[in-house]
C-alpha cells in the first residue's frame, strides 16, 4: 500500500482502516515496512477482495499493489522477483494480455529517460503480452522510496518494490468535497479528509442512522451520507442550524438565503439521506429512551474558536453568556451557561451508551495539552470499549486525539453504578484546556520578543 502522510498517527490510522470493513473476514493482518517513516506498507494475510473493499473507502492510502518482489537495491529486487512463484505471475503475463509498467518515486523526481532505463532493466521478467499505454489489461509498478527528507535526497533509493496494481484509494474525495468549494461553511467546519477518516472509523455504511450532537455546518454528515447513511444532528447555535447571521467567507458579510446543512447534502447529491437538524442543548435529554443510532460522530467545541456552552436557569446565571449580536431567534433567549469539557465528554459517552446499537461506534475528537498527556485522560464508560486513540498534532504544546469507541453492552439499571469505579470518573484537567492553549501561545510570543530584543541589543553593541 502506498500512502500519503496522514494528519493522524499513521500506524493507528491505517490499522483502523483495516478494521473498518465489516465485510472482511480476517483478524489481524501482519504489517511490515522498511522504516517507521516509510510511506510504503507491506500487508500480509489479505485477499484481493479484501484490498478492494478497503481501497473503495480509504482516503489515506493512495494505491494498493500485489507485491511480487522488493529489496534495498535493484539486485536484491531481481533476486526477490525471480523467487516469486511462477504460477502466481503467469496469469498476468500471457501472450493475449496487454500491460504497461509505471515508475513511481517518493521524494524524488526522475527524468523520463531515467524511468525508461529502469523499465528496460527489468527485461528478465517474462512479459509475453503487448504493451498498451492507454488501456492495458494489467498495470505493473516499480516503486522507489527515497526517504522523507526533501533536503537530503539520496542518489539511490532506500528501498524498492515491484508489483501488480490492484486499486487506488479515494483521495479524490478530499478534493471534490473540499470545504473551500462547499455551499455552507463555518469557522470550525471539519476538513473533508478528516471527515471521511471519522466516517471510516465509525464503519458507516448504507442505511445506517448517524447522529452528530455538535453538528455545526454538517461536515461530518456530508461524509457519512457519501457512504449511504441517513444523517441527523443537533447544535445549540440557532444561527448555524438555520443558516442565518454573519458569514464565515471572506468578502461576504451575511449568509445567503440557501446556506444551510441540507443545501450541503444537495450539493453532493445526497439530500435524500438528510433526516433533519435541530436546535438543541447536548446536555439536555430530548430523545426517547432506547437505542436509536448506528453511529455517533462529532467534534465537540474546545472553547477556542467556538465557546462551550449549555442552557441554564436564571439562578445559575453568574457565569451566563450573552447571545451573539447577530442572534435572530425568538425574543426569549435562554440563559447560556459555561459547559465544561469534562461534562461534555461525560454526557457524550453516557448518551452513546444509552442510544447506540450494540456494536455501534462513537467517534470524537479529544483536545489535549501535550506536556501533561497520559492515557488516563481519555474518558471511559463501562458500556463502551476503546477501539483506537490517534493523535493529530496542532502545535508544539497541543494536539487532539481521535477517539473511537464501540458499544459492547447496555447500561445497567442503576445509572450511577459505574461511577463507583475510579476508571470512569471524569478527568477535570480537560476544563483548563483553553487557558493552557493560550498560555502556550503567550509563551511563544514572549520568547519571540525576547529573541528580537536580544538581537536588537547585540546589533546596537
Amino acid at each position: 500500500v502506498k500512502s500519503r502522510e496522514s494528519l493522524l498517527d499513521t500506524e493507528k490510522a491505517l490499522l483502523e482502516k483495516l478494521a473498518m470493513c465489516p465485510c472482511i473476514g480476517y483478524s489481524n493482518p501482519k504489517i511490515c515496512y522498511s522504516s517507521p517513516q516509510s510511506p510504503f506498507w507491506r500487508l500480509n494475510g489479505l485477499s484481493e477482495e479484501d484490498v478492494n473493499s478497503i481501497m473503495a473507502r480509504t482516503v489515506c492510502a493512495k494505491s494498493a499493489f500485489e507485491l511480487w518482489g522488493h529489496g534495498r537495491t535493484h539486485i536484491e529486487l531481481r533476486t526477490s522477483l525471480l523467487k516469486y512463484p511462477t504460477e502466481n505471475m503467469s496469469p498476468f503475463l500471457q501472450k493475449d494480455s496487454t500491460y504497461k509498467i509505471n515508475v513511481y518515486t517518493f521524494n524524488k523526481t526522475l527524468e523520463f529517460e531515467d524511468r525508461i532505463k529502469k523499465i528496460d532493466a527489468m527485461e528478465y521478467l517474462s512479459f509475453e503480452g503487448r504493451v498498451n499505454l492507454r488501456n492495458p489489461k494489467h498495470i505493473f509498478c516499480l516503486l522507489e522510496d527515497y526517504g522523507t527528507d526533501p533536503n537530503d535526497i539520496p542518489d539511490e533509493p532506500l528501498y524498492i518494490y515491484f508489483g501488480r496494481w490492484i486499486a487506488d484509494g479515494q483521495r479524490e474525495l478530499i478534493r471534490s468535497h473540499s470545504v473551500k468549494n462547499r455551499h455552507f461553511i463555518g469557522n470550525t467546519s471539519m476538513d473533508a479528509g478528516l471527515s471521511f477518516i471519522m466516517a471510516n472509523h465509525a464503519r458507516v455504511k448504507a442505511y445506517d442512522l448517524v447522529y452528530d450532537p455538535f453538528v455545526g455546518t454538517g461536515s461530518l454528515l456530508v461524509a457519512c451520507s457519501h457512504f449511504g447513511a441517513y444523517v441527523c444532528g443537533t447544535d445549540i447555535d440557532y444561527n448555524t442550524i438555520h443558516g442565518i447571521g454573519k458569514a464565515s467567507r471572506k468578502n461576504q458579510k451575511w449568509r445567503g438565503p440557501d446556506e444551510n446543512i441540507r443545501a450541503n447534502l444537495r450539493q453532493y447529491g445526497s439530500e435524500k439521506l438528510y433526516v433533519d437538524v435541530l436546535v438543541s442543548d447536548a446536555s439536555k435529554p430530548i430523545w426517547r429512551d432506547g437505542v436509536l443510532f448506528d453511529a455517533i460522530i462529532t467534534d465537540p467545541p474546545y472553547g477556542i474558536r467556538e465557546s462551550t456552552r449549555r442552557t441554564g436557569s436564571q439562578k445559575d446565571s453568574v457565569n451566563s453568556v450573552k447571545p451573539s449580536e447577530d442572534y435572530v431567534g425568538d425574543s426569549h433567549v435562554p440563559v447560556s451557561m459555561a459547559y465544561h469539557l469534562s461534562d461534555i465528554f461525560t454526557d457524550l459517552l453516557n448518551f452513546s451508551a444509552h442510544h447506540l446499537v450494540i456494536g455501534g461506534r462513537l467517534v470524537y475528537w479529544l483536545p489535549i495539552y501535550r506536556p501533561e498527556y497520559c492515557e488516563e485522560m481519555v474518558p471511559l464508560n463501562a458500556c463502551l470499549r476503546l477501539v483506537s486513540n490517534c493523535e493529530q498534532t496542532l502545535s508544539s504544546h497541543t494536539s487532539r486525539r481521535l477517539i473511537t469507541m464501540e458499544k459492547i453492552k447496555e447500561p445497567e439499571v442503576d445509572a450511577l453504578a459505574h461511577l463507583s469505579d475510579p476508571h470512569f470518573s471524569p478527568y477535570q484537567g480537560h476544563n483548563a484546556f483553553r487557558e493552557k492553549y493560550f498560555s502556550g501561545i503567550s509563551k511563544r510570543t514572549l520568547t519571540g520578543k525576547e529573541e528580537t530584543n536580544k538581537m536588537a541589543t547585540n546589533g546596537g553593541e
